[in-house]
């Protein structure tokens, strides 16, 4: 049986395609159209998704939307009658899915006539909280969705238990902490859709000085809930003004004149950062962490449960994440690597697969490369674009071969590879496997910027080792070099550890698995000395831990940097330059020669800047 899942029509478009329960594919549309967190219709997404299950169109059985119109009719109704630009923008969207089967069959060249699936509409936060239990390792599990706003709901809990989740409550509209926290970002001068990850960084820089602010600003009531302090806002009275068409998603303003009256002036994105930015900031996020402990605690006096399985954009927050076994009695946690409003696609359809089917469980999601991979021939093929472009091939032994000659053979040893050198000072060599992660954690080592482009592409916003640029850790100013060469990102903004899962105690206070690197641990005062570069102000790091068996080759290479400098951790951010993740060879080509990256290794060629 196949079941396609769609997020469309909402930020971080999306699509998933589950065979007889198993995920086979699940990609973000901004990795084939090229802009971040792009809204719309996930065409590009979905063809991929059938094209890597090896499915027609005509064969899909379900189809499973993460948008159900239905839901808190009432409560919508109330609301449109107050709002009628709201109204009149849902209604656009609730259009658009009516003819969801002509929107697929436009993308797959096929009629909507012919597609013969039935289509679901899975409520938002249902699809949420299925998006972390059905694919978690947990038989039962307390579960908890926060975000923004969905189908006119902020926040879910419940109980997961075998292949069916039982709903316990729900926060709606207006209250929600994913707008407050979007909110407070927009006063301290972060607009963009997405951008509330920044000011997380940022608060490690300040002191909640603003708390007794912030308790009126997100209120906590005795039993399981909260409520937004509607003076500081303004969503609830003009609706949260939201575009999504088929570009970048873009929110009005939801904070009021009461918020600059009680914490002095907004932030431009033109204006420095000054103390009082940074202590509204840490104010900010010790209220959102004060307020999820809150939720966390009340949801496990409700259950008793010692499993959790969290979901929604809030989830994306790791100095909360990292903090949930100190303050909770939770014991055992899992996030998927999509927890934002991508991972509804794969929510959506497990949850008809197990809840609206009644099928068994039988997948577990237990590494994040779901998306697109290359083979050796089309990044020769993309190498040779470079090669006719820039220069002339030369074999180690000398021969060479002008640009329109037949390439040279190649042989496995390092001593036989084949070398190119350009009028760029570009040098292409060919490795097996082996030197291919010597080679590269040799440059590591060095000091060298290393883009590191393999298997298949990673699902949720996270570099986990098959799109990252790679560098070395016990270099202090590399969080600078990197920011001046590449990544042209605020010098508050922490980069991540990657480190072997079996090292973690080693190098941090905690050592529970961190596969998705959605959790910030402390690290070790002793260490902190010794990895400085993805060590955050405040002695946290958002780390990933490496299993050996669900990314051989990551591992291999962080094992042979510990080999190399007795440091079993590397510096790791994402193979990009101000845009989505790179997705594809000729992709991540254009990003090395265009910045001051130095080394590029690509399937098993090693391409340096000589």
């Amino acid at each position: 049986m196949i079941i396609l899942g769609i997020n469309a029509y909402h930020g971080d478009a999306s699509a998933a395609i589950v065979v007889d329960g198993g995920l086979v594919a699940a990609a973000e549309e901004e990795r084939f159209n090229r802009i971040k967190h792009v809204a719309g219709f996930p065409r590009n997404a979905i063809r991929y998704c059938l094209q890597a299950a090896g499915v027609k169109a005509e064969e899909i059985d379900h189809v499973a939307v993460a948008r159900d119109p239905r839901a808190r009719l009432a409560r919508k109704i109330l609301y449109a009658a107050r709002m009628p630009r709201l109204a009149l923008e849902r209604f656009k969207a609730w259009k658009k899915f009516a003819g969801i089967k002509d929107e697929i069959g436009e993308v797959l060249a096929v009629r909507g006539e012919r597609i013969t699936a039935e289509i679901h509409r899975v409520e938002h936060h249902k699809a949420h909280l299925a998006s972390s239990f059905f694919v978690s390792p947990f038989e039962e599990a307390a579960l908890l969705s926060v975000d923004g706003l969905g189908d006119f709901a902020s926040t879910m809990w419940g109980v997961g238990e075998g292949s069916k989740l039982k709903v316990q409550g729900s926060i709606a509209f207006p209250h929600s902490l994913g707008i407050y926290y979007t909110a407070l970002s927009q006063y301290l001068g972060f607009w963009k859709y997405g951008d509330e990850y920044k000011v997380m960084g940022l608060s490690a820089y300040g002191e909640p000085e603003y708390g007794d602010v912030f308790k009126k600003i997100v209120q906590l009531d005795g039993g399981m809930g909260f409520a937004l302090g509607l003076d500081y806002f303004g969503h609830h009275r003009s609706g949260p003004e939201m575009t999504w068409g088929e570009g970048e998603p873009v929110i009005g303003k939801l904070f009021g004149e009461s918020l600059v009256k009680r914490l002095g002036p907004e932030r431009t994105a033109r204006d420095s950062i000054d103390r009082r930015h940074r202590n509204i900031a840490a104010s900010l996020q010790a209220r959102l962490e004060e307020a999820m402990f809150f939720l966390l605690n009340r949801l496990h006096e409700m259950t008793g449960l010692k499993k959790l399985c969290l979901a929604g954009g809030v989830a994306y927050n790791c100095v909360v994440n990292g903090q949930i076994f100190q303050n909770t009695p939770f014991e055992e946690l899992y996030i998927q690597p999509a927890a934002g409003d991508a991972g509804l696609a794969i929510g959506a359809a497990f949850y008809v697969w197990h809840q609206m089917l009644g099928r068994p469980r039988s997948f577990e999601m237990n590494n994040a490369y779901w998306g697109p991979e290359f083979s050796d021939y089309e990044i020769r093929k993309a190498l040779s674009v470079m090669r006719i472009a820039n220069g002339e091939w030369r074999t180690a032994g000398g021969r060479e071969h002008g640009a329109g000659s037949r390439e040279p053979e190649v042989g496995g040893r390092r001593s036989e590879v084949t070398e190119k050198i350009s009028d760029f000072g570009i040098r292409i060599a060919e490795f097996p496997e082996s030197e291919l992660v010597k080679v590269t954690a040799e440059r590591i080592a060095e000091g060298k910027v290393v883009g590191w482009f393999q298997g298949r592409m990673e699902w949720g916003p996270r570099a986990l080792g098959n799109r990252s640029i790679v560098v070395d850790p016990r270099r202090a100013d590399m969080k600078d070099l990197l920011n001046s060469r590449i990544k042209q990102r605020e010098p508050f903004r922490p980069f991540a550890p990657s480190i072997l899962e079996e090292r973690v105690g080693d190098y941090f206070e905690q050592s529970y698995p961190s596969p998705f690197m959605l959790m910030a641990y402390k690290v070790k005062p002793e260490k902190r000395e010794v990895i400085p570069a993805p060590t955050h102000v405040d002695g946290t790091g958002r780390l990933q831990t490496v299993k050996r068996e669900e990314n051989p080759l990551y591992w291999r290479l962080i094992k042979e940097f510990e080999t190399l400098t007795g440091v079993p951790v590397l510096l790791n951010t994402s193979f990009n330059e101000n845009e989505p993740v790179v997705c594809t060879p000729g992709e991540a080509i254009d990003c090395f020669l265009r910045t001051k990256m130095d080394v590029l290794a690509i399937g098993k060629y090693v391409i340096e800047k000589t």
